[in-house]
């Protein structure tokens, strides 16, 4: 199939409907089978069985019969594979071959069948015992001249209980260097929130999206490709009379109109339209939109003489701080200059904020559209501020709700995986286990890659994930990788940061969240936390692929024994045989998991503790929540240039790509293509549906990819939108967003180049 993209510049009307079913039987049927298939779809998000390994939304209440997605049945499908790999494939493909291939052909290939190494100066990774593995990587760490030249990544689709055991076993090596996928995505917002209201996570419930927002506002966000089921919650708020605002430079059909294949209207009828005002804003102009709405709800409330029809006054004055300067400095802000960054005008500024007056309780969701740009934490504390003039915290129907993208990143965080831990989490987790945890903060993403790119890390472990290609700057990441003397991985599939190794290299293959762990006599339960802090059981239902499967639980467990032996403080091999003592520790370490165990068995999950939520209380330093003054710092855009974000396509989850197509876009065949305004083509020269070479322009030089197909599409002018990852080259690795450091992958200053057609034009791009 060639690799220009046979279509595009059409974006689909509606989200959902007959295709997506008909998409979910036809990759079920390839990938898993009728029976496995089916025993696994009637299993993901239901009571009693396993929570879906894709997107992070919660479950409704009660469930549906078939409480999952398009895409979440592609998560699932792709997982329970019957496919598997094992020596005689990795003897038949070299690492040099492998690395030739494509993200999509490397992870089709099948699942993970048995513990593989590379040894120093070997092309092909052959079969090696678990116990040889674990002896070797034990005894590697052991011989680190200082923890620090050790760091342990993790993936957001981690259950809680091996993140608990994976940040204990780094923490009692001595070493805070734990980066994961948090660092790419909603760091942003966690930094924001804890500034602002004192919490990092988000804080609305399903039901305030569903049943009391009268204004749901959702900014930087495609909840038809990356979070599917969002779709009915709002479909159920349009039902019942609520007002739906997109801000998002793409015409995404999720937010136009939503067909739910759960009705026989939306299968057969027209959808549910969705946005009843869409904003097309500017890459990167969010910040000057939400202080010009700012601005003008303190203007139109001075107009009216300071009444609460407005400003929740009585709000501001007993709950927050800051406001008198947050509006001093609006009212010095030029229009003139908010109207050019956030590209909109006056006329639809008014229409948003006329919206805005009229709902008693507002809703705003971001995600990732807003938290990979260089302003990514100014923006959220703006967010803020437009939910504090209006009282929008703390009551039915109102909040802020960052819509985080894997099924567990948040768990993950609250289990202790981060580089900067608090003092009270050490103090407990040192009161549970009796020894001293490292307090100096650890290595971030992006500080990862800068200490192993310098030779300071000689030993790098991911459990799951595909680090180096989620990561920015591919290039620099993947020469990074190979400076390590030992690299782990464990996994369910082969992707290519497992090639990217160090002078050894270990694939260690893991049972994946479908399928059923059996150990101390019993079906081992784990659990996850979902993006509204509700804690939910899971307990896989497939038989494993393989004999040579273990659950990360069990690799954590046995890695530490062999470390720290059967003597050490923490009883490693007791905790990996049974995921209930694992829970036992989690309650009396980690804040609102008392009787975790109790809990789980009479409903099958509870939920956090969120004090701004549940009391309208403010865990900041003054007990009050902050208004904000936000300085933008924005982007030079130099003539001739464009500002690119990477987008997802619809056939994929993260990294995981599912196809080449993107149906919604109208893209088939090709992943390798630029989304660009038709006005922009024409004044730069270029040919709709020409070659072109990217170039990124950053001060330490250019990065360039060849072979993109330019699409006309309809984005704001001097925008552009490519696919992650494989624009991921593009991204500058000191590029990264103020105060979270995440990078910022929605901000790429690019300049195209127009390419001949030539023999050589195909080298850019991997081989299918």
């Amino acid at each position: 199939m060639s690799r220009r993209a046979r279509q595009g510049g059409e974006p689909a009307q509606h989200a959902a409907g007959l295709p997506a079913v008909a998409r979910t039987v036809e990759i079920t049927l390839r990938e898993a089978g009728v029976g496995r298939g089916l025993r696994a779809l009637a299993a993901v998000n239901q009571r009693g069985g396993f929570e879906c390994p894709s997107c992070a939304w919660p479950d409704a209440e009660p469930r549906h019969r078939i409480e999952f997605c398009e895409n979440g049945a592609k998560a699932v499908a792709w997982e329970a594979t019957r496919r598997t790999i094992g020596a005689a494939f990795f003897a038949e493909h070299s690492i040099t071959d492998l690395l030739s291939r494509d993200d999509h052909w490397l992870e089709s290939r099948g699942r993970l069948a048995e513990p593989l190494v590379a040894e120093p100066g070997d092309d092909y990774y052959r079969p090696v015992s678990w116990d040889a593995a674990l002896d070797r990587i034990a005894a590697a760490l052991r011989g680190l001249d200082t923890p620090d030249q050790a760091v342990f990544y993790t993936s957001g689709r981690t259950s809680n209980e091996a993140a608990f055991l994976y940040q204990l076993l780094a923490r009692r090596l001595g070493t805070n260097n734990l980066p994961d996928c948090s660092n790419m995505c909603h760091e942003s917002s966690g930094v924001a929130l804890s500034q602002t209201i004192g919490v990092g996570k988000g804080s609305v419930t399903l039901d305030d999206i569903a049943h009391y927002a009268d204004l749901i506002v959702l900014v930087g966000q495609n909840p038809g490709t990356n979070h599917p089921r969002m779709l009915s919650s709002l479909e159920e708020a349009k039902r019942r009379g609520a007002r739906i605002v997109a801000v998002n430079p793409l015409p995404e059909p999720g937010l136009r109109s939503f067909r739910n294949p759960q009705r026989v209207s939306g299968l057969l009828g027209r959808g549910t339209p969705i946005a009843d005002l869409y904003l097309p804003v500017r890459v990167g102009g969010d910040l000057a939109l939400f202080q010009w709405v700012n601005r003008r709800l303190v203007e139109r409330d001075a107009r009216f003489g300071g009444g609460e029809n407005i400003l929740d006054h009585g709000f501001i004055r007993r709950y927050c701080a800051g406001f008198e300067d947050a509006a001093q400095f609006w009212a010095g802000l030029d229009p003139r200059r908010l109207a050019a960054e956030s590209g909109l005008d006056d006329e639809a500024v008014n229409r948003f904020v006329d919206e805005v007056i009229a709902a008693r309780s507002v809703v705003l969701c971001w995600a990732m559209g807003i938290t990979q740009h260089r302003n990514a934490v100014p923006t959220i504390r703006e967010f803020v501020n437009f939910l504090l003039l209006r009282g929008n915290f703390g009551r039915p129907g109102a909040g802020a709700c960052p819509v985080r993208g894997h099924s567990n990143v948040q768990g993950d965080r609250t289990m202790g995986i981060t580089d900067k831990p608090s003092p009270a989490f050490l103090e407990r987790l040192q009161a549970e286990f009796g020894f001293a945890p490292p307090t100096q903060p650890g290595l971030d993403v992006v500080e990862a890659i800068r200490a192993m790119y310098d030779g300071r890390i000689r030993f790098f472990m991911g459990l799951g994930g595909n680090f180096a290609v989620a990561a920015p700057d591919t290039m620099r990441t993947a020469e990074a990788m190979r400076t390590c003397a030992l690299t782990v991985h464990v996994a369910t599939k082969l992707n290519r940061t497992h090639l990217l190794r160090g002078t050894t290299s270990f694939l260690l293959p893991a049972l994946a969240r479908s399928d059923r762990d059996e150990s101390a006599g019993r079906r081992q339960m784990v659990t996850i936390e979902d993006s509204m802090g509700i804690v939910r059981a899971s307990i896989g239902h497939l038989t494993p692929v393989s004999p040579h499967l273990r659950s990360e639980v069990s690799i954590v467990a046995e890695l530490g024994a062999r470390i720290f032996g059967d003597a050490d403080v923490v009883p490693w091999r007791e905790l990996g045989r049974d995921n209930r003592r694992i829970r036992e520790r989690i309650a009396r370490v980690v804040d609102g998991f008392a009787d975790v165990e109790d809990r789980l068995n009479a409903g099958g999950s509870f939920v956090l503790p969120h004090p701004v939520r549940d009391e309208r209380r403010f865990p900041t330093a003054d007990g009050r929540a902050h208004f904000t003054v936000n300085r933008a710092q924005p982007l030079e855009i130099p003539p001739g240039c464009l500002l690119l974000q990477t987008i997802r396509s619809h056939d994929q989850f993260n990294t995981t790509i599912y196809s080449y197509h993107d149906q919604y876009r109208g893209v088939v065949g090709d992943r390798r293509v630029v989304f660009v305004n038709p006005d922009d083509l024409s004044r730069l020269g270029i040919a709709p549906r020409s070659r072109v070479t990217l170039v990124s322009i950053w001060s330490d030089g250019e990065r360039r990819l060849r072979d993109f197909t330019a699409i006309p599409y309809p984005t704001p002018q001097g925008c552009a939108a490519a696919y992650f990852p494989e624009a991921n080259p593009l991204v500058p690795l000191d590029s990264t967003a103020l105060e979270s450091n995440t990078p910022t992958s929605k901000a790429i200053v690019i300049r195209l180049e127009p390419q001949s057609v030539t023999p050589d034009a195909e080298v850019a791009a991997p081989r299918r």
